[in-house]
């Protein structure tokens, strides 16, 4: 008998524990956490539902260390990085070095062209400028977008922007990925194709995908679903 390979075991790279936030005081306070407890592992795409309001985008803003909670204990890719307070300084390298954002808006700077826009981020994390174009070509062409690579945003659809800003945000190869609504602007062909691309990525950089989501057509593609109701989470 042949022996097969053993599969890495998955690894947890969100873990949350009693997250909770808060704006505004008395009558007026709105709590958009309600004790969140949440355990994500690496190779997961994971679905988040919910209807406006209900704590989704605040929940993403969190566990990217955007927005700072008000209490609860957070562990992002073995490390500690929130106990009722920040613990880790530098925040910023946290995010460059471990965090992919895709937003809703593409957010893409309009005096650089669409390679130029991927490689940016890694220009930032100390890539050498032919490694990061090379990169950016490479996701460009993944998704597929590569005939636009030397378009200015301006020049692009709003289809054709999330995706370039998609591949901007998978650039560095991130642990851990956070996509609000990734494929709003996307029609159902475009949208699978950057869905099979998370699932790739998910598996061959073992990473942890979070995707905020109404969008019918990937539904079937994620791995888990979890909803939200008021700031809290359910399964």
């Amino acid at each position: 008998m042949i022996a097969m390979p053993d599969q890495p075991s998955r690894k947890p790279l969100v873990e949350l524990r009693n997250l909770s936030k808060h704006f505004g005081e008395g009558q007026a306070r709105v709590d958009a956490l309600r004790d969140v407890t949440l355990t994500i592992c690496s190779r997961e795409v994971v679905g988040l539902l919910g209807p406006s309001g209900s704590g989704k985008s605040t929940l993403l803003n969190a566990i990217g260390c955007i927005l700072e909670p008000d209490q609860g204990w957070m562990r992002l890719d073995g490390e500690v990085v929130y106990e009722n307070r920040w613990l880790r300084g530098n925040l910023r390298r946290l995010r460059l070095e471990k965090i992919g954002f895709i937003f809703q808006t593409h957010n893409l700077l309009p005096f650089l062209n669409c390679t130029d826009n991927v490689a940016v981020v890694l220009h930032l994390a100390g890539w050498k400028k032919s490694a990061a174009i090379a990169r950016a070509h490479e996701l460009l062409a993944d998704l597929p977008v590569d005939h636009r690579k030397v378009a200015m945003p301006g020049q692009l659809s709003g289809g054709e922007a999330q995706r370039v800003a998609i591949a901007r945000a998978l650039a560095n190869r991130p642990r851990i990925i956070l996509a609000d609504e990734p494929t709003a602007a996307l029609d159902s062909v475009r949208a699978g194709i950057v869905m099979d691309l998370l699932h790739k990525l998910a598996v061959e950089q073992d990473a942890a995908i979070i995707a905020v989501t109404h969008d019918e057509k990937i539904l079937g593609r994620l791995d888990r679903i979890y909803r939200m109701v008021d700031g809290a989470l359910s399964s």
